[in-house]
């Protein structure tokens, strides 16, 4: 999962300067009715980092691993990331992401196939869960750097 580490790695340092660059009026603005503005996709981003650190961790404990979903709109709007400094959720979603790296990175390769379970999705080895991970958060990161 090394290489895995290195591209989550990579993800993060190519846009966290481009995103560093985008201005409050950028990050606020509204996207259309029912989508979130940029500062609440970060957010999710940030709540999805948060989720799959546990999972990632509680996997390699037990075969299998069941755990919970979670419900994002619930998430995003508990935390209020409307109202948060850009600066300030730019920080601390980096900060996630490298420590997610470091976790990634450090799984042994026996516990690959580790059976998990989450929330109502089909059953996958954890090896698919940690580069599901990495497609989620690109697919979320062109809609950042994209509109």
């Amino acid at each position: 999962m090394i290489e895995v580490a290195s591209e989550l790695r990579e993800e993060i340092e190519s846009a966290l300067s481009r995103l560093r660059r985008l201005a409050e009026a950028d990050v606020t603005r509204n996207r259309g009715s029912g989508k979130w503005i940029k500062k609440e996709i970060l957010g999710h981003l940030i709540d999805s980092a948060a989720n799959n650190h546990q999972r990632f961790v509680r996997a390699q404990a037990t075969d299998p691993f069941v755990g919970p979903g979670y419900d994002q709109n619930v998430w995003v709007a508990a935390h209020g990331y409307r109202g948060r400094p850009w600066t300030e959720l730019l920080d601390l979603w980096a900060g996630l992401n490298r420590h997610l790296a470091h976790v990634i990175a450090a799984v042994p390769p026996e516990l690959l196939q580790t059976r998990c379970m989450i929330g109502d999705n089909e059953p996958a080895p954890l090896e698919w869960w940690i580069r599901d991970y990495v497609r989620h958060l690109r697919h979320h990161l062109a809609q950042l750097l994209g509109d």
